[in-house]
This record gives structure tokens, C-alpha cells and sequence, in this order.
């Protein structure tokens, strides 16, 4: 059989490229990036390369499984089925609706069939409790836009004059919007990157670098304020005309000297000048903040609102290389019913409503506590889809601890992961190279309106089946074939597509590398606030107890806030950094990429190492008030004295061993993985 190439999209992250599938005689041996496509432009990491590793791997899950006092056995899909619609109605039947939770995690973002299977089936089984990656990820951005701005903007850096990247090393995470900069830096279109990261990563080699405390991203873009807003550097006519609240903005400012934000942050005070007046001054300006990196604080929410409001007095909106608004594709609706309120909602009410607009997430911090206290009502089941939340949630033990006291579990999954481990009943999944989707995530993203049909590339690996025909077989087994009505995944792309106005013939056949679903327009828009124009002072967040302006708030455990507490742990403690060989929890067990990627490495600065005795390559020991890890040491200049900074997602030395459930930023219910304290030692 001779081969052939399927154009799809890649889903292993948020950054979703364009992928060349070649396929022979049924088996996938090779993936390409896809040079049409507009957002990756034929780049591809390493784990786009090992797909074939990946989806052929010795450890797929590839047939249901069964806990048996203990044990693993196999069992039938029929009977796998029949006992989840068994122990979920008993469930409640006993507990109510709501003693049930629907866990999706980071593939839940990509992957957007799987978060709405999991939202229709919550809607007709009736819990309120959808949890999602979007409790401590991404979602704290869309809230801080949406206040500011009453929509979603979207940073275009490609097309500015001045770009800050904020706590991103796109080297390793965002390839995508990363080659674009490095390529209008070299075309002389983008003039000035500043950088600001505790560590000097790649790209500030191009750039002024700002090396700043962990913790601080807020008082430091308070400073640039104070200099901009201070020295009339802001654009009068449009903050006259487009925001609110300037003079409360401009009064609040005056607090957050350069010599103030310096003492801070650790950044030097002209420094703080230099980089305020350029941004100021080379219009257009974008700021492009990592997502984890700025949300993961106890102030992590205003951490971005400030950004917008930056970006707003600057006159960087709606305008090419500023943030740009753009048409999010229409996709069909997976909700049936509006639901009681989930977990959360008592202690963050903001982040389930506001202006009439609601989340469909609890908050899965409080996971938990509604397991083991009951509070406050009792949670006794969960499933679980495309995430590893026993690994990747902070406070790993405490979270296994409450799936270990559950009445019952599931989980889909290509992998016996962490969390599969725990539960009663695995089944296996489909990888996105094994079933047909929609590929929607550029807009929302990369600013990109451009919609792509995932293609199935094979077949599915042993008795795995694609979501869709898993969440159908539950849902049937349980009455509620209405609502979920399809016989086949080309039903399942018409639903979806419906509302955009495309075809699956378009996107299948007309335009398999994708098309665009939309013209990008810079125009001056609407903003669909209370006031109709863009708040930099939030008086609905004054309403709720909440700062309407954002201020500098210190971690809950750093030098300034604790210091009795930091002479016992007197190095700063950065979690989550990330490697391109892997995304998460994903990946480990592929060949290729464990060969480039063995283990988990501590960074840290030798004249830190030094002082603890720990040489480059000796085992150390991180500890914090709530755990203790051993990981490698990897010594750097790069890396800010001080500080250690340790990747996330691995088993072996568990970041969230050391990271807790509280305390949370107040509005989101975030909690703090980012500027921890610690102590290191030799092991």
C-alpha cells in the first residue's frame, strides 16, 4: 500500500500545530510539521516528532480494566459500562446528583469534545461539580480580560514594535508565538523584547532581561505604571474616551515608586524607567504573560488584570501588534441545563458569575474537603478524563488520600497513570491520532481565526474506544439517550459545526491544512462592561470585597511576609517549569524523549548550591512546611541566586509533594505553586 499524508492538528498542548501524518499500510510512521498551516508554520517540539513512540507505546491502555481486591483484571466493555451506570446511579440515588464529580484536565482545554462530553453528561445526570484544569490554569486570564475589558482580547507580539514576555520561555512552551518573535526581531519589525524571569532564558538573549523575585510580577508592572501614567507617557485620548477610572488609577500608582517596586522585585530602579518609557513610547506594545507563571499566586488574578490595564493606557487595543479582538468560532452547545452551584461557589463566587455570565466549573480546590469533611455536602464519586489530577493538582498526597475514600471511580485514559491507579474501573481512550475532532483552539490562543478538522490518521490501538462513543455508552445505560443521540463520529462534527457556518466537507476535503472562519478586523470595539467602557477601576469588584485596582501582595510565605518563617527556609521555591520533551504528567515513558530528558532537575545557582554544599548532579532535598522531594541538582547562572526552580509532572520527584491547597487567591481560588519558600540540603 502506498503512503499517504493526513494534514490534522496536534493536541498534545495548547498550542495545537499543524501536523503531516504519513500512514502506511495502516500504521503511522512519521509526523512533519504542516508549513501551511498559519500558526506553526511547520515547526513541530520533540513530542510532536515521537508521535509514533507515543501512540504505539509498550504501556497503552488497551482493553477496560477492573479493580479485584486489589488486583487489575480484564474485563468486557459491556460489562465495564453496565457497572459505572450501576454504582453512579446508586450514587445518586443516595447522595443526590451532586455526590458525583466530572474531573477533565489540560486535554480538556485542546480537546474541546472532551470537555463537552463531560459537560452534557454532568447536565443530564445533574451534579453541579464539573471540575477542570481551568481551576488553577488559564481561566484566572479570561476572568481578569473580561472584567477589564468585558471580552477577551488577545496579544498579536508578532506584529509589535515592543514586546514584554512576562514568566514564559517560549523556547520550551509556546513555540508557536515564539519562532514569530524571534522572526520580526530578525526582520527589524519588532525593535525592543524585554524579558522579565528570574532566569535568563534563551530568548533574553535578544533583549533588555528583567530579573525579578518570584512573587512580585504585580508591584513590577505597578511600577511601569508609575513611571508611564507619572510622567504622561499613557495615551490621553484613548484612556479620555475608552476607560474608567483613571484618576483612581493614577492616585494609586503614585505609591509604587521605581526605588519602591525595586526593593521589592530586585529589579533596579532605572531599569524599571528604561523598560516603562519604552513600552509607552513604541506603539504598538503588547504584553504577553505566561499562563501558569502569572496565575499560580495568592494575587495571581490581579497579576493579570494589571497587565490589561497596562495594555489599555497604553492605547494598545484593538490595534495590529497591540491586543486584538477577534471572532471566536461557534461551535454546538453541549449544556442542557443551567445547574445548581458547584463546589466553590460560596468561597469564590466570581469565578463561577459575574454580569450575568457563568462558568460552568467548581473549584476543584476544595475537592477535596467535600471527599473527607463533606463539606459542604459529600462528593462519593468521581470520573476522570484526560488529565492525571493525583499528580499534577497541588497537595498530591491530600488529593489521593480523598480518591482513596471515594465510594467509586473512574477513569479514561491511554495510560495507567497516578490517578488510573487509584480508580475502580479504567477504560481505555483513543488518542487524538486515533478519532476526528474539531481544531478550533488557534483563535483562542494564537489570534489567529482559523478553524482545521482534526482527522483520524488510524485506527484505534487494541479495544480503546474515541470519548464520544465512551461517554454514549454510559449515558445510554442510564436513560439519557436523548441527549446524547449520536451513532457516529461524522454526527458527532456536524453537531459541532453547525452553529460556525462550515462543513465537514469544507475542512475535510476543500481545505484539509484548514481555513480561516473569519476576517481579523482592527477596529475600535465595543466593550460589553456595565459602564461600556473599559474598567481600569472594577466596581464590581469593590461590590464583591475584592481590589477594584490591583496592589502589591506579598506571597504567603516569603522574606517580606514571614520572616521568622524564611530563617527556616531560606530559599525561594519556584514549581511547575517545563521541558519541551514533555507537557504535564505526559510522555515519560517514550524512548526517544526519555533519552533527551532522563530525570527531574532542580535548578539553582552554585553560589546557592555552594552555600548548602550541593555540587551539580548531587541529589538534594527540597522541603517545605508540607513535604519533602529528592531531585538532582542542576547548577546555573542563569537561575537568580536565591531561588530553586523545579519542573512539574513527575512521579519520581513530585513538585506537589511540597505545593498546598490553601491558601487561594480570593477571587479565583488559585492557589500558590509559584513563590514558595523551602529549604535545600545534600541528600
Amino acid at each position: 500500500m502506498a503512503q499517504k499524508i493526513i494534514k490534522s492538528d496536534c493536541i498534545l498542548c495548547i498550542n495545537s500545530c499543524g501536523i503531516d501524518a504519513y500512514v502506511k499500510d495502516g500504521k503511522l510512521v512519521k509526523v512533519e510539521g504542516m508549513k501551511e498551516h498559519p500558526i506553526s508554520e511547520g515547526a513541530l517540539c520533540p513530542r510532536g516528532e515521537a508521535l509514533p513512540e507515543w501512540v504505539y507505546s509498550k504501556g497503552r491502555l488497551q482493553h477496560p480494566m477492573q479493580k479485584v481486591d486489589g488486583k487489575w483484571e480484564r474485563i468486557s466493555w459491556d460489562d465495564a459500562l453496565d457497572t459505572i451506570a450501576e454504582k453512579l446511579q446508586e450514587i445518586k440515588d443516595k447522595y443526590g446528583a451532586r455526590g458525583l464529580a466530572v474531573y477533565t484536565g489540560s486535554l480538556g482545554t485542546e480537546n474541546i469534545e472532551l470537555a463537552a462530553y463531560a459537560q452534557r453528561f454532568r447536565g443530564v445526570y445533574g451534579t453541579p461539580n464539573l471540575l477542570s484544569v481551568e481551576g488553577n490554569c488559564f481561566r484566572s486570564r479570561i476572568m481578569a480580560r473580561q472584567m477589564t475589558f468585558g471580552g477577551y482580547p488577545i496579544e498579536e507580539p508578532w506584529n509589535s514594535k515592543c514586546v514584554i514576555v512576562y514568566g514564559q520561555n517560549m523556547d520550551n512552551s509556546r513555540i508557536t508565538v515564539g519562532s514569530k518573535i524571534y522572526k520580526a526581531m530578525d526582520d527589524g519589525t519588532l525593535e525592543h523584547l524585554i524579558i522579565i524571569d528570574p532566569k535568563r532564558i534563551p530568548m533574553a538573549e535578544k533583549g533588555i532581561h528583567l530579573q525579578l523575585r518570584p512573587g512580585t510580577d504585580t508591584a513590577l508592572t505597578l511600577g511601569f505604571l508609575n513611571v508611564i501614567i507619572g510622567e504622561d507617557l499613557y495615551d490621553k485620548e484613548f484612556v479620555e474616551k475608552s476607560c474608567m477610572g483613571f484618576n483612581r488609577l493614577k492616585e494609586h500608582v503614585k505609591q509604587y515608586t521605581p526605588e519602591t517596586i525595586e526593593e521589592i522585585t530586585w529589579v533596579p530602579a532605572d531599569d524599571i524607567r528604561k523598560v516603562a518609557r519604552l513600552f509607552a513610547q513604541n506603539t504598538p506594545a503588547s504584553l504577553v504573560p505566561g499562563t501558569c507563571s502569572i496565575d499560580q499566586h495568592i494575587n495571581g488574578f490581579q497579576g493579570n488584570r494589571i497587565h490589561a490595564i497596562m495594555q489599555a493606557v497604553t492605547g494598545n487595543i484593538n490595534i495590529p501588534g497591540g491586543w486584538v479582538s477577534i471572532p471566536f468560532i461557534r461551535l454546538g452547545d453541549m449544556r442542557v441545563t443551567e445547574i445548581s452551584d458547584p463546589i466553590g461557589t460560596k468561597e469564590h463566587p466570581l469565578f463561577r458569575r459575574f454580569w450575568g455570565r457563568t462558568s460552568p466549573y467548581g473549584q476543584q480546590m476544595l475537592f477535596a474537603d467535600a471527599v473527607l469533611k463533606e463539606e459542604p455536602y459529600p462528593i462519593k464519586g468521581l470520573i476522570c478524563t484526560g488529565g492525571n489530577p493525583a499528580l499534577t493538582l497541588p497537595d498530591s498526597e491530600r488529593i489521593k488520600e480523598a480518591m482513596r475514600a471515594l465510594d467509586f471511580m473512574v477513569v479514561s485514559e491511554l495510560f495507567m497513570t497516578e490517578t488510573a491507579e487509584l480508580a475502580d474501573i479504567v477504560l481505555p481512550a483513543c488518542s487524538f491520532l486515533e478519532k476526528s475532532g474539531v481544531g478550533y483552539v488557534y483563535g483562542v490562543t494564537n489570534c489567529i481565526p482559523y478553524a482545521m478538522l482534526r482527522k483520524k490518521v488510524i485506527e484505534p490501538i487494541g479495544e480503546s474506544r474515541p470519548d464520544w462513543k465512551i461517554w454514549t455508552g454510559i449515558a445510554n445505560r442510564m436513560g439519557y439517550q436523548e441527549h446524547f443521540p449520536w451513532k457516529t463520529e461524522e454526527e458527532v462534527i456536524d453537531f459541532f459545526l453547525k452553529p460556525s457556518g462550515l462543513t465537514r466537507e469544507q475542512l475535510d476535503t476543500e481545505h484539509p491544512e484548514g481555513m480561516y472562519y473569519a476576517e481579523k478586523q482592527y477596529k475600535p470595539g465595543k466593550f460589553y462592561t456595565p459602564s461600556g467602557k473599559i474598567e481600569l477601576y472594577s466596581e464590581t469588584l469593590a461590590e464583591n470585597g475584592y481590589d477594584p485596582i490591583p496592589k502589591h501582595v506579598e506571597p504567603s510565605k516569603s522574606p517580606v511576609s514571614t520572616p521568622e518563617l524564611f530563617k527556616k527556609y531560606p530559599v525561594i521555591l519556584s514549581t511547575g517549569a517545563r521541558v519541551p520533551e514533555y507537557t504535564h504528567s505526559q510522555f515519560r515513558g517514550v524512548p526517544s524523549l526519555k533519552k533527551m530528558a532522563p530525570e527531574p532537575l532542580a535548578e539553582i545557582h552554585p553560589d546557592t548550591a555552594g552555600k548548602y554544599g550541593i555540587s551539580d548532579g548531587d541529589m538534594m532535598t527540597i522541603e517545605t512546611t508540607k513535604g519533602q522531594i529528592e531531585i538532582k541538582a542542576l547548577t546555573t547562572e542563569a537561575l537568580h541566586p536565591g531561588i530553586v526552580s523545579i519542573p512539574h509532572g513527575w512521579a519520581k520527584a513530585n513538585s506537589n509533594v511540597l505545593t498546598e491547597l490553601e491558601p487561594r487567591d480570593p477571587v479565583t481560588g488559585y492557589t500558590e505553586m509559584k513563590a514558595l519558600l523551602c529549604r535545600v540540603a545534600k541528600a
